[in-house]
């Protein structure tokens, strides 16, 4: 009887344990029941290519989340817009034997992300997002940042699908 009994207690466990968990977005939303349009982004800053690094990170991201459809005829039912704000680079490290000479950096982009719904105009969501990535710049920095471009748009890029994704509006 107690083997029943521990069985049981299980078998409870596992379906409570299970009721707290669901499939999809977590917005309350179906998955795919909206499109979203991502118009290119402003540059604000001196740097070049930059956004189209963080409008194609933004697609790529919002078609791997997948909780909106990504809609590239201009009729989505949720318009992106947005600016690059700031590109900064930090050192974190120097060479040891030239400390103006930084061995590893710290890139940092922001962007100013605005989503709003074509019919209504409300907006779903206007802030500051940000991205960051090291790089171990090696005897081309230039090099080291290009190669370094698409993961800090790419970081970017999920910290603001996750913003519109899961986001309380």
């Amino acid at each position: 009887m107690k083997v029943l009994q521990w069985i049981g207690l299980g078998v409870l466990a596992t379906a409570l344990a299970g009721c707290a968990y669901h499939l999809g977005p977590s917005n309350g939303e179906r998955s795919g029941a909206r499109s979203v349009q991502i118009n290119p982004f402003l540059n604000k800053t001196i740097e070049p290519r930059l956004p189209e690094a963080v409008s194609h990170a933004l697609r790529k991201q919002i078609q791997q989340d997948g909780t909106y459809k990504l809609n590239t005829s201009n009729e989505g039912d949720i318009i992106i817009t947005g600016s690059i704000t700031k590109y900064e680079r930090h050192a974190v490290s120097v060479r040891p034997t030239d400390a103006l000479t930084p061995l590893d950096m710290r890139i940092t982009m922001t962007a100013h992300v605005i989503a709003r719904e074509r019919t209504s105009g409300k907006v779903l969501l206007d802030r500051d997002v940000t991205g960051h990535s090291e790089v171990r710049s090696g005897n081309d920095l230039v090099s080291a940042e290009r190669q370094a471009l698409p993961l800090v748009a790419e970081r970017l890029a999920i910290n603001a699908t996750a913003l519109l994704a899961d986001g309380t509006w």
